[in-house]
């Protein structure tokens, strides 16, 4: 990486800011970190693209509310990538205002004609309800019913002189209506109901509701308002209807009169607002992305320093170095395509800054390599120039998933997946995912190792759902001949070729001899997975010529881990290797072995070996010796030398900054990045911290790896017993019966199978693996103190702008 400044005169800085980011390899610094965000020199812009934006998301809002859909170009499909000029952006500004404008108030005049138009409905039952009412109650008025004073009420001129009140209440409360209102009035008033038909919109809740008519006779002008208020709070719409037959024909002819003319104006509207929304729709994805890069550019152009004397923009940023050429090559284009009359070309300055800061940390992906980078930057970025532990992960992490995973079978299914995901990446890859699809999308290749490799270990395991396979001939040979209850023992007649062979499957100590190789395989799987990773710290070391990391860290580790665990494994393989049987002699216990190794020096009760006492108490006195080194070479070395070192280095670091630093001293800009120095305490704790962390964890991450065993087997248990309880019990039954079973029985074996083993314990295996890789691997070498380079580029604003 390499930092540069630019020096981009103000004529060209907005279009030289442009070009930079369809490039995408500049991470620009911010050399305003003490200017407040609302005080810096673009803020204005950035305001006024702002709103340009809220207007955009409210024609997006009315176009999901109508289920219009917004055509969406991929980047590069459209104009987005050229430089927009300052005259098209004002017009994108003027015609955002003018869309609100006319698409706010279509809306509001569109729903003050639902509400008009929903208030004449209702009114149109209302009158049709109480035409019904009132000519039932002239043929017999014995109908009304106004409870125990009706002889006070009819002495008092009788129904024709009564008031009464009339609405449209939602069905759901009519009842709690009737309840309230006996209850205040005593029983002293008259209430029917009808419901309407067909429900009616509600602008309020703004979906269709069930609703009723009523009608509610009451005496006194006081009750009738009491009714009305109590009416108006369980949300019923009142509505006035003369008592006159011949006043209600009228006032019926003028409301559908008013319904249709209102009706007619609403659709018309509606119409137009469709219109508008479908015309909008088609340019204002291209609309948006042009706001959202234009916003961009001045961001990123408050980020450097205007300079008013000089009239120049000027920016500091880091780039790959390979890349510094393009850079360049661009910035010669914009200079040259704005010359002046005399067709001299604007100039702009770029230098490379030779810096002690630290560079941001790159690191090139592809499709491929993506997600195991993301999976390792997930837990730390690694410092800049350090060994990627994504590379190694790309084989690794795959692999240990497979070792607990191993299932010929699951490998298929899981393989299969990833591979029609692989397949037909580009066409899902344009779909909408959820999140949990997406992460699967993303991961897709990394699936596809994972299945491959448990294809290979269940290969090796001999398990296809459970099942054995004899794939070649069998090194055991059974007896031809016993008796049902004698005990049988198998005669080895020779090797099986590869994995394990079939004939352990179904015998007695078939768990016990899987259990006691899976477990001493993990201890070999863990010990070489971690002495790989800690050749890694020799790699880091060499690169940064830091000898004494080689001398005061790697090779003292390097013995105490060897000496200890390295001896453990090589025990393990020659343990293997001899036939105690044929010899004779019971196998000793390796566990016992290494125990008594530390408790009890010297002393060996089960010699697995001629002179194992004697090597024993070198490798430990050897790991005694390595745990001072630890502790004490590096902060010694730093004792005597750094005084002389930190003043060498702080004279070349002043040497190689002396030219940034005027600069930045002449153009009043403050330098905030902080230079720590350590003291010799510092590197006293961090060396003791270090050592404790480096042998405890020799143990419990040795010891961690047993979880390789443990998943192992417990996918193959699993996978046993979901045989045995489901597809296998249907193979005893014959006949049409036997036939619904089986098929009964296989459907619900398969479901299980993918839900439980592949998709569950997939899941679990899958984040062992990664603490395997985060904790007990990582930790051997990885720095992980970096920082991510994030380039400005327009292709990662608008992805970031459509998350």
């Amino acid at each position: 990486m390499s930092l540069i400044q630019l020096y981009i005169p103000t004529e060209i800085s907005k279009e030289s800011v442009y070009a930079l980011g369809t490039l995408g390899l500049i991470q620009f610094r911010d050399l305003n970190k003490k200017i407040n965000a609302f005080q810096r020199t673009f803020i204005s812009e950035i305001r006024r693209l702002d709103n340009v934006e809220r207007q955009y998301r409210f024609l997006k809002g009315e176009m999901d509310s109508k289920n219009i859909e917004m055509v969406e170009l991929a980047f590069g499909q459209s104009s987005n990538n050229k430089f927009t000029s300052r005259n098209e952006i004002d017009e994108l500004v003027e015609d955002a205002q003018i869309l609100e404008d006319r698409i706010a108030q279509l809306k509001e005049s569109s729903e003050s004609l639902l509400k008009k138009q929903v208030d004449l409905l209702q009114l149109q039952q209302v009158l049709i309800a109480s035409d019904g009412f009132f000519s039932q109650t002239d043929i017999n008025p014995d109908l009304i019913d106004l409870g125990e004073d009706a002889a006070a009420i009819l002495e008092n001129g009788g129904f024709r002189d009564q008031s009464f009140t009339t609405g449209v209440i939602p069905t759901e409360k009519v009842e709690t209506l009737e309840r309230i209102l006996w209850r205040v009035l005593r029983g002293n008033l008259y209430m029917t109901s009808k419901p309407i038909e067909k429900p009616l919109f509600d602008p309020k809740s703004n979906k269709f509701v069930q609703k009723s008519t009523f009608i509610i006779f009451a005496h006194g002008e006081l009750i009738l308002s009491r009714v009305r208020k109590i009416c108006e709070s369980l949300d019923a719409d009142l509505y006035f209807v003369d008592s006159d037959a011949k006043q209600r024909v009228k006032q019926s002819k003028e409301q559908n009169d008013r319904l249709a003319d209102v009706t007619a104006v609403l659709d018309t509207t509606q119409i137009t607002l469709e219109t508008e929304l479908k015309a909008i729709s088609v340019e204002l994805s291209q609309w948006w992305d042009l706001i959202k890069l234009e916003k961009s550019v001045y961001t990123v152009m408050n980020l450097c320093h205007y300079d008013l004397v000089r009239k120049c923009l000027i920016a500091e940023g880091w780039v790959p170095t390979d890349g510094l050429p393009k850079v360049k090559q661009t910035l010669e284009k914009i200079s040259k395509s704005n010359s002046n009359n005399d067709n001299s070309s604007i100039p702009i300055v770029i230098n490379t800054i030779d810096t002690s800061r630290t560079p941001p940390t790159y690191h090139k992906t592809n499709k491929f390599t993506a997600a195991f980078q993301a999976m390792v930057d997930a837990y730390g970025v690694a410092t800049y120039r350090e060994v990627n532990p994504a590379l190694p992960t790309a084989a690794t992490f795959p692999f240990m998933f497979a070792i607990m995973f191993g299932d010929l079978g699951h490998g298929f299914i899981m393989a299969l997946v990833a591979f029609v995901m692989v397949l037909y990446e580009r066409k899902i890859g344009l779909m909408k995912r959820d999140e949990i699809f997406d992460m699967a999308y993303t991961g897709r290749y990394i699936l596809l190792l994972m299945g491959v490799f448990s294809m290979y270990t269940g290969f090796l395991y001999n398990d296809l759902f459970s099942i054995s396979m004899t794939w070649f001939k069998s090194g055991w040979k059974w007896p031809d001949h016993w008796e049902e209850g004698d005990s049988i023992e198998g005669t080895q007649v020779g090797v099986y070729p590869i994995g394990l062979d079939p004939a352990w499957h179904g015998t007695e100590n078939a768990l016990l001899f899987s259990n006691s190789y899976k477990m001493k395989l993990s201890i070999l799987m863990g010990f070489i997975h971690m002495t790989y990773s800690y050749m890694f710290s020799l790699v880091n070391a060499v690169h940064f010529k830091s000898t004494i990391d080689i001398i005061g860290n790697f090779i003292p580790g390097l013995l105490f881990m060897q000496g200890i665990f390295g001896y453990l494994t090589v025990c393990i393989v020659y343990k293997w290797t001899v036939d105690w049987v044929a010899i004779e002699k019971p196998a000793p216990s390796l566990l016992n072995m290494l125990i008594s190794m530390f408790l009890s020096p010297g002393t060996v009760t089960e010699q697995l070996y001629p002179h194992q006492a004697t090597v024993q108490v070198i490798l430990l006195v050897v790991a005694l010796i390595c745990v001072p080194c630890l502790l004490l070479v590096k902060p010694l070395h730093f004792k005597f030398t750094h005084n002389h070192e930190y003043s060498e280095l702080s004279a070349h670091s002043n040497d190689e900054a002396s030219d940034e630093n005027n600069l930045l001293t002449d153009l009043n800009i403050e330098d905030d990045d902080e230079h720590e120095e350590h003291t010799f305490g510092d590197v006293m704790i961090h060396q003791v911290i270090h050592t404790i962390e480096f042998c405890l964890n020799c143990v419990s991450h040795t010891a961690s790896y047993l979880r390789l065993w443990a998943l192992s087997l417990a996918h193959a248990q699993l996978s046993s017993v979901l045989w045995s309880m489901t597809i296998a019990g249907s193979f005893g039954t014959t006949g049409l019966l036997g036939v619904i079973m089986t098929f009964l029985m296989f459907g619900m074996w398969f479901v299980l199978t993918v839900c439980i083993l592949v998709v569950m314990e997939g899941t679990s295996a899958m984040l062992h693996s990664l603490r395997l890789h985060w904790v007990e691997s990582m930790s051997k070498f990885f720095e992980g103190e970096g920082y991510p380079y994030e380039p400005y580029a327009f292709s990662k604003v608008l992805a970031a702008a459509e998350e």
